[in-house]
């Protein structure tokens, strides 16, 4: 919501709204747009009335100001709905959409379009390192968009992505998450389905071979379909062996006209390998030169909260990452100890989202925090919003990890947690903070007490 609040003011719309405290980078985003959101839900902030009112997702129909825009007769759209109609009718969009890896194959994908000097709209759930902002209304003939699978709005309870238009889609990955919302695995297939069904005979399918639920579901587009990953069975997949740095990833690939390429990228993991193969295969059929996507892809350095570094501080490196779904943690852990190879790794996490405190992700938690060395578990953030049989133990998770010869404990709160991670931060170890949220500002926190006299 907040990038597309700037990008209406972008547009030339006079943008206002309520929220709830906000924290960086989106409330950095808009105080640089020079939008200040009230605090707190009131029927006075529809004085003077507005022409339009976007609802996102975290408003329920018993809000205030959502109630009172119904009294008075307002128009109401949802957030996929105003992108729709302001934005998508007027390019051709690149939609990006899988459980895993959205945020940085869209920022990715907006910033080769933009240094290649296609001019791309775009609209990033995240910030960018590279670009000057999240959004962008280009004059080029891409919008490029991360398709979000979970709800538009209480009145809108289907998935963003089908308001999305797709020309191009890059389909990242597809694993069960959102339960809150998708009761069945199956419920997430549907959805899914009726995305890739959006496609026109004449567009593209960008989708990641290496996993067999997105090959099912592929097998279903009416149009071109090409699979990538790092999987030699797919299209578009390394040549050789991915070589792994500290500083990034180097590999090659077969391109039809270029020949055997080189990329470099400076990013860590098998993941980011596997983004910017999708990347790269919807670059090169709209035409941008091989050589160039190589080059700006050695200039692209990710986004904020995804295996972010804030810095290190008594020969203590704090990094921050999104994590929150097992997979997305085993694939960090993993980048981890390529990028600070021989080094101690402590996990704290808060299972902040509505799925991350279920109890079938036990086993794959399990399987996932085994590559840290320490892990530290902060209460889960929707404990009161879960039936106890719903809930997952993580005490017993903890019991599970430590027989297991990974040393892990449930805190009592965060602040308990910052107090622990500092005591056994101690030279050359790495503090990540895993979280779908803020996390109370951890990060922060902990960067902050390391660098304190």
């Amino acid at each position: 919501m907040a990038p597309l609040a700037c990008l209406l003011q972008e547009q030339g719309h006079r943008v206002r709204g309520t929220d709830v405290p906000l924290y960086p980078p989106m409330s950095t985003l808009l105080e640089r747009a020079g939008i200040q959101p009230l605090v707190g839900y009131d029927p006075a902030h529809l004085e003077p009335r507005p022409d339009l009112v976007v609802i996102g997702n975290a408003i329920h129909r018993d809000n205030p100001e959502a109630k009172e825009a119904e009294r008075l007769g307002l128009p109401i759209v949802s957030m996929p709905q105003a992108l729709g109609r302001f934005f998508l009718d007027h390019h051709r969009p690149l939609v990006v959409s899988g459980t895993h890896g959205k945020t940085t194959t869209t920022a990715m994908a907006a910033w080769v379009y933009t240094a290649c000097g296609r001019d791309p709209g775009y609209l990033i759930g995240g910030a960018p390192c590279d670009l000057p902002a999240s959004f962008h209304d280009g004059a080029g003939d891409r919008f490029v968009i991360e398709g979000d699978e979970y709800n538009a709005a209480y009145f809108d309870r289907g998935p963003k992505f089908l308001h999305y238009q797709p020309e191009t889609l890059l389909l990242t990955s597809a694993e069960y998450d959102h339960a809150d919302l998708y009761p069945t695995p199956e419920a997430l297939w549907e959805a899914y389905a009726k995305l890739i069904a959006l496609l026109p005979e004449d567009g593209f399918l960008v989708a990641c071979g290496d996993t067999p639920k997105v090959r099912e579901l592929a097998a279903k587009a009416r149009c071109q379909v090409l699979f990538y990953g790092l999987d030699s069975g797919n299209d578009l997949h390394p040549l050789g062996e991915i070589e792994a740095l500290p500083e990034g990833s180097r590999f090659r690939v077969r391109d039809a006209e270029a020949g055997e390429v080189e990329i470099e990228l400076p990013l860590a993991g098998g993941h980011n390998v596997s983004n910017a193969l999708a990347v790269w295969a919807a670059a090169r059929r709209d035409g941008i030169p091989a050589a160039d996507v190589t080059e700006t892809f050695a200039r692209f350095h990710g986004v904020k909260r995804r295996l972010e570094e804030l810095g290190t501080a008594r020969g203590v490196t704090v990094v921050d990452d999104f994590a929150h779904h097992p997979t997305a943690v085993e694939k960090t852990l993993t980048a981890l100890r390529q990028r600070y190879p021989g080094q101690k790794v402590i996990a704290l996490f808060e299972p902040r989202s509505l799925t991350a405190g279920r109890r079938f992700f036990f086993e794959p938690y399990r399987e996932a925090f085994a590559g840290a060395d320490r892990v530290l578990f902060a209460p889960i953030f929707h404990n009161g919003r879960l039936a106890p049989e719903e809930r997952l133990d993580f005490g017993a998770l903890a019991q599970a990890l430590t027989a297991a010869g990974v040393p892990a404990e449930v805190c009592p709160d965060n602040a308990g947690l910052l107090r622990q991670a500092l005591e056994e931060a101690g030279d050359g170890s790495v503090l990540v903070t895993m979280s779908s949220g803020s996390f109370e500002g951890m990060p922060q926190k902990l960067i902050s007490a390391l660098k304190a006299p």
